[in-house]
């Protein structure tokens, strides 16, 4: 059978944990679709299973300690640098935790640390620290953050009870590998426009009007893009994110400025996904210098609408994707329809910002995508790199469409 995995090189991190025992049936599985095995372990995970377990089966020396004796070498760029992906199983509440704070304090984690690749964790632990919320935090931080999860699941647990917080079989974990391989460039040769942040509407030479987008959705978008060969023109209005690195980014002010900036790529890219806040409305005046306060109860602020990017690129659309995003407080499904209808669009991400961990600000999303075929799938509260991923699995859906009528 013919394997994703052949040939791929595996930074296998193995935690203090009972699975351990099952990381060497992980091992037995890589070896056999073709992969090249490193086994990393923690000291406490040498307590469940033997170093020599790891080395006979993976037929590489086992990674322990950051220093060995008469060994100067930096092991974890090493094996940062060989590693096709980082798979760490099983995973404790506690190697979580300190990949999430960015401790670096082993071989595992200063790997971690220094990896280009994509790091797969399968956690393995008690459902009570499975459910507590600090790592749950940890778990959602790293998931923001482009690191891929993979389980757990419910079943029987070492303490003998069941409960959430078994790791998943090391075939269903070696079966996912083998999926992110398969989707790791599958957007290669093509490239799109995504829009991020909010834009800024000058008052005066010091205030402006604007909204409470932080950009996180854009960015999230525009990483997993990149991720998956893509090349990104990532136009963000302002935002306190560093704008991702393998990304051509522009930073623009107004809706008119971003206006400009999407027209100047547009005919260039295989399409355009919407996401940024674009201001509806500008002032009809913007006052020269500082608005005064004195002798002043109120002022009146005339407004005009802004041109809508998104409706204005779906009338010269042609062959390109257009993908756009609708936050509602009410009504979500019905607004939604109308705007994918009206802007001429492949289809639409809808949210209701006013559901907790799904508005503005948030590292996580709570959609619902509506097609212009009439599907409508609602996803459930997950993180914003995740909802990204959603989302570029729709696109890659609608240009094998396009290769093939």
């Amino acid at each position: 059978m013919s394997s994703n995995l052949k040939g791929k090189n595996i930074v296998l991190g193995i935690t203090g944990s009972i699975a351990a025992y099952k990381a060497a049936e992980i091992v037995r599985l890589l070896k056999e679709r073709g992969a090249f095995v490193y086994p990393v372990m923690t000291k406490c995970a040498t307590f469940f299973v033997h170093p020599t377990t790891f080395q006979t089966l993976s037929q590489q020396k086992v990674g322990i300690d950051l220093f060995e004796k008469d060994d100067i070498s930096l092991k974890h760029i090493s094996l940062s640098e060989l590693a096709d992906i980082i798979l760490i199983a099983p995973a404790t509440a506690n190697i979580i935790g300190k990949i999430a704070s960015g401790i670096a304090d082993d071989l595992i984690t200063t790997t971690v640390m220094a990896a280009r690749s994509p790091v797969v964790i399968a956690p393995a632990m008690n459902e009570r620290m499975y459910h507590n919320s600090i790592v749950k935090e940890n778990i959602s931080r790293l998931k923001s953050l482009g690191y891929k999860f993979i389980g757990p699941e419910v079943g029987r647990l070492a303490s003998g009870a069941k409960g959430e917080g078994r790791m998943v079989s090391p075939r269903l974990i070696v079966d996912s590998l083998e999926k992110i391989f398969t989707s790791r460039k599958d957007l290669e040769g093509k490239s799109f426009i995504v829009t991020a942040g909010p834009t800024r509407e000058p008052l005066d030479y010091v205030r402006f009007i604007s909204n409470r987008s932080s950009g996180k959705m854009g960015f999230a978008i525009a990483e997993e893009a990149r991720d998956r060969g893509a090349k990104i023109i990532l136009i963000s209005g302002p935002t306190l994110i560093s704008p991702p690195e393998g990304v051509e980014f522009y930073s623009v002010e107004t809706a008119k400025d971003m206006m400009e900036k999407v027209k100047e790529w547009f005919e260039k890219v295989d399409g355009l996904i919407m996401a940024s806040a674009v201001s509806d409305f500008r002032p009809v005046e913007v006052k020269k210098g500082k608005i005064k306060k004195a002798d002043k109860d109120k002022i009146v602020v005339k407004m005009v609408k802004n041109p809508d990017i998104l409706e204005e690129m779906g009338k010269v659309k042609g062959e390109k994707i257009l993908v756009g995003f609708c936050a509602e407080t009410e009504d979500i499904v019905r607004y939604a329809k109308e705007k994918l209808i009206r802007k001429n669009l492949d289809f639409i991400v809808a949210n209701n910002i006013s559901f907790p961990g799904a508005g503005f600000g948030t590292d996580t999303n709570q959609v619902v995508i509506l097609d212009r075929q009439g599907r409508i799938e609602s996803l459930p509260i997950m993180s914003k790199r995740e909802v990204a991923s959603k989302i570029w699995d729709r696109v890659k859906e609608l240009l094998n469409r396009k290769k093939t009528s």
